[in-house]
């Protein structure tokens, strides 16, 4: 039997549906500055569905994305609202570790936006700056290309903290990136760098499956948080979207979510939660099956 962590579910998408105001191109950065009770709730309800590490909400709290709205003086007031909630739920809980949350520059699934990887780094200096004393992990998310990664990757390394990359891959075809670049192609970077664990996030859980089957070959802790949306839409891969663009699958409730995160661990992963359209009853069928299954949740 596997000792397995379970990370929380989405945050972001969590706090837009939750506020229930009209979506912005800020996303979750907007609903936590008009509803920040909402994100402890979110939090909390997580811990009690039964993951064990829970996300800041700094996904999106990137100076090039609050430069656009006039809000880059308030990157790290942001940051401290992220990080003091996680806190507080964790407090409240009882229990639980927190992961600071790092997402991609310009735009998620597009990489050919973001820049190159020395000008990336300068860049996430600052937000690693911001959470590396006050978080127990970094993660790297929604990590599209191999040079997106190196530019995270080399920020976040050699901080004193566990870092954890986090990538996205092709929907129709695991064994890539979104780049379109093999997922072997990391192997450099992993052997460089020596993240704490390897992780697929935000594609579709099929498309996890065979994504696995190339992060096993690293050598590393593995594992993945799918969405759950039917597709990334064109709609969503333009300028500045906003999440309405994307629809949530019909065919993908707790059940059925818990039962492919049950497949990743026979296939070895060991760190296992949930991302965009996956909330607390996805993570609480999660626990109940693997609890079910002899193994321990960490």
């Amino acid at each position: 039997m596997s000792k397995v962590t379970l990370l929380d579910g989405a945050v972001g998408q969590e706090l837009v549906k939750r506020a229930g105001d009209a979506p912005t191109p800020l996303w979750s950065t907007q609903a936590m500055i008009d509803h920040p009770e909402l994100v402890d709730e979110v939090h909390l309800d997580y811990l009690r569905a039964g993951a064990t590490v829970i996300s800041t909400n700094t996904y999106a709290v990137l100076r090039d994305r609050l430069v656009r709205v006039g809000l880059e003086n308030r990157l790290e007031i942001l940051t401290d609202m992220a990080i003091t909630a996680a806190h507080r739920a964790r407090a409240a809980f009882g229990a639980g570790r927190i992961a600071g949350v790092i997402g991609p520059l310009v735009q998620s699934y597009r990489p050919d936006l973001s820049p190159p990887a020395p000008e990336a780094a300068r860049i996430y200096a600052e937000p690693v700056a911001h959470l590396k004393d006050r978080v127990d992990l970094l993660v790297l998310e929604t990590m599209a290309s191999v040079d997106q990664a190196e530019g995270g990757l080399r920020a976040a390394s050699g901080q004193g903290v566990p870092v954890w990359l986090a990538v996205s891959v092709d929907d129709q075809d695991g064994t890539k990136l979104r780049s379109g670049e093999p997922l072997t192609e990391l192997a450099p970077l992993i052997d460089r760098f020596h993240p704490e664990a390897v992780l697929i996030n935000c594609s579709r859980p099929e498309a996890v499956t065979p994504a696995l089957e190339v992060l096993k070959t690293f050598g590393l802790p593995f594992g993945a948080y799918a969405n759950g949306f039917t597709a990334i839409s064109a709609g969503f891969l333009q300028e500045a979207p906003t999440v309405d663009a994307l629809s949530a699958r019909q065919d993908l409730g707790p059940e059925a979510y818990a039962d492919f995160a049950m497949d990743w661990i026979a296939q070895g992963a060991t760190i296992i939660g949930g991302c965009c359209e996956v909330g607390p009853n996805h993570i609480r069928a999660m626990a109940q099956k693997i609890k079910q299954a002899g193994h321990e949740i960490i």
